[in-house]
């Protein structure tokens, strides 16, 4: 009981291909790939960019920072 071996999971893989057949399998294949290609990209749209606060309207606040003491 422990690990399973090489032959364990061969015949996973038989079975799982006889139940699901190549093409619906490489079709699951296909469809997750270009979710996360599709993420992926989004993620990059959505990333700002170094310098875009000034190009977009933002402003920077500056502040100083004090140093609170507890008593």
């Amino acid at each position: 009981m422990g690990s399973f071996s090489i032959w364990h999971w061969l015949i996973v893989l038989v079975v799982v291909l006889l139940i699901f057949g190549t093409k619906k399998l490489r079709n699951i294949g296909s469809d997750l790939g270009g979710a996360v290609k599709g993420f992926k990209e989004g993620m990059k749209e959505e990333a700002p960019k170094i310098g875009d606060n000034a190009e977009q309207g933002g402003r920077t606040i500056d502040v100083e920072v004090k140093d609170k003491q507890h008593s």
